[in-house]
């Protein structure tokens, strides 16, 4: 548990600093901004492979129950990740009418995909990291907000990128339900 405690908090100490304007450009004009883009790659791949590393050891070590997710909840955990998917993959550089409703389309994805897995997930471990994960997500878009980034701009019709995104979306989620025994280790279908 340790491992992933670490993790969480090198992940996503390296992703609170970069809301920090002032103290990142302090960093930024002191060693340049490949040399802070590659060290906050290098601290951030760190965070994650501890991540990883620490939920496989807690998972293998047995899962610590806090309570028990209505059955419901897998189905429902299962279809909010389809808009989690979408919101992945309308974060491209081309417009569209989705990229625009969302405004910043991975900080809706990561929301997402954190809420959906704490309804499916009652033990410490996956409360401590979806948790993580959501209270982080919710800092940085009140973060995007206080700076005034507005994101994404509106469009008012859809456009072919939509349906792109629609499309690779939904492929990407149907793969996760088929991939997820074989990368997270937990069957997704039943």
């Amino acid at each position: 548990m340790l491992l992933l405690i670490l993790g969480i908090i090198i992940f996503l100490g390296a992703h609170t600093f970069t809301t920090l304007r002032e103290n990142r450009q302090g960093v930024v004009d002191s060693v340049g901004l490949n040399v802070y883009k590659g060290l906050h790659g290098l601290v951030s791949l760190i965070g994650f492979v501890l991540i990883c590393v620490g939920f496989s050891h807690y998972r293998a070590g047995g899962l610590i129950p806090v309570w028990t997710p209505p059955a419901g909840m897998r189905h429902l955990t299962i279809l909010l990740m389809w808009f989690a998917f979408v919101s992945i993959a309308a974060m491209g550089p081309s417009p569209s009418r989705i990229r625009g409703w969302l405004r910043h389309p991975m900080l809706v994805a990561i929301k997402i995909w954190a809420l959906a897995h704490l309804l499916a997930n009652g033990d410490l471990g996956g409360i401590l990291l979806f948790g993580s994960f959501l209270a982080w997500a919710v800092y940085d878009r009140i973060a995007v907000k206080r700076r005034g980034d507005l994101g994404a701009a509106r469009v008012v019709s859809f456009t072919r990128t939509d349906a792109v995104i629609l499309i690779v979306g939904t492929i990407a989620w149907i793969a996760m339900m088929f991939l997820h025994p074989y990368l997270i280790g937990v069957s997704v279908m039943g």
